[in-house]
């Protein structure tokens, strides 16, 4: 049998698999070329004016002060203190805007689809209002308006002499550990343990025998008894430092600060009204006749709401809820208007204007804000792929 000759691809202009091997290789050599002519020139220029880079100015004193710190700071400590100060503050505010912002878009998106009007219509209200207002005027609102215009410490307002407002912030009292305090974390460990075996032990009784078992009374009795045993035994696992008035201020406990209230409600309450919508809309993309079959079933509004209708939703809400995840975190760098020390204010601003190492603050402060970026979209990413169809 004769064999068939090999057939050679002509290399020719007119092959659009040559053409497209081309075009890469011109676009990659002049990217190259590019990136090699901004770092040419920003050496040169570096060398010019006598700057020096490097991160060396990481080991030198900052000088100054930060009005709230998660860790321990005084004026003599590093830059690179100073770095994580404003990465933990930036985390921080993230975290609860992140967590109220999803609480009250939940509520206010199924508000929107309640059959009582007046509610319907007030959560629409809330929805137009502060989703048309830009998050900067949103947080000077809050700020100047609201919390800096709080009595003083003397005549700040009070819940039970525990819990102080005024215009200098929001004073908690602040737990600390005490003797009985790895007991009572193993008996909280014990209690998790506990509950989860009741849980697997309830879904394996209902596969075998169809009834379920109501099992939240024992859960809930766990969790309470459990420690509280722990704690008669070995002693109070945590005891509280009330915050006391002290001159012109208040001492002891823990301070959330009027910069960091303002920015949290600000970008919650902006935020909310986005999450508002996806859900809502992630709740309408689920086939009405799921409703009526779950109806026809006898299954209560709540019990079809969490059981039928939200898990096939959810498909739908975690894309854009997670783009709304994002947006919390870079609209946080707005922090700096009011003076909130987070990544921008602390290392783009001052650090920037003490040491004069542009490039390197600004590379930091970007790579912090990509970083957490990826790894919120990492973990939504992970959670979307588990509730994902997937066809057999």
């Amino acid at each position: 049998m004769s064999q068939r000759p090999t057939e050679k691809v002509a290399f020719s202009l007119r092959n659009p698999a040559v053409r497209a091997w081309l075009y890469q290789i011109f676009a990659v050599v002049l990217l190259v070329a590019c990136l090699g002519y901004l770092l040419h020139n920003t050496i040169t220029n570096l060398t010019t004016r006598g700057i020096t880079s490097g991160f060396d100015f990481l080991s030198r004193g900052a000088g100054f002060g930060i009005v709230q710190h998660l860790i321990s700071y005084d004026e003599g400590d590093t830059y690179a203190r100073v770095f994580f100060i404003g990465l933990l503050n930036t985390l921080l505010v993230s975290a609860l805007c992140i967590v109220f912002a999803s609480i009250l878009g939940f509520v206010v998106g199924l508000g929107r689809l309640s059959d009582n009007w007046l509610i319907r219509k007030l959560c629409t209200v809330y929805i137009e209002t502060f989703r048309n207002i830009p998050p900067l005027l949103q947080i000077f609102f809050w700020y100047f308006a609201v919390l800096r215009n709080l009595p003083g410490p003397r005549q700040s307002l009070n819940a039970f002499d525990t819990v102080f407002a005024s215009n200098r912030g929001l004073y908690l009292p602040s737990p600390e550990m005490s003797s009985g305090f790895w007991a009572a974390l193993v008996a909280l460990l014990l209690a998790v343990g506990g509950i989860l075996f009741l849980k697997r032990y309830n879904h394996f009784r209902q596969i075998h025998t169809g009834l379920v078992w109501r099992i939240w009374p024992w859960c809930v009795a766990m969790l309470i008894l459990f420690p509280a045993l722990a704690q008669l035994i070995f002693g109070p696992a945590l005891h509280w430092d009330i915050p006391k008035l002290k001159g012109f201020n208040f001492g002891g406990g823990v301070v959330l600060i009027p910069e960091l209230g303002a920015l949290t409600l600000a970008l919650s309450v902006y935020t909310s009204t986005f999450i508002a919508e996806v859900i809502r809309s992630g709740i309408q993309s689920v086939s009405y006749g799921q409703h009526e079959a779950a109806r026809s079933l006898g299954l209560p509004n709540p019990v079809t709401l969490r059981q039928v209708i939200l898990p096939q939703a959810m498909r739908v809400i975690i894309p854009p809820l997670t783009s709304q995840y994002l947006n919390i975190v870079k609209n946080s760098s707005l922090a700096a208007a009011i003076g909130y020390p987070d990544m921008v204010s602390l290392f783009a601003g001052t650090v920037l204007n003490q040491t004069g190492q542009a490039i390197e603050t600004i590379a930091m402060t970007m790579s912090v804000y990509l970083v957490i970026s990826l790894v919120i979209s990492f973990l939504m990413n992970i959670y979307n792929r588990r509730i994902a169809l997937v066809e057999r």
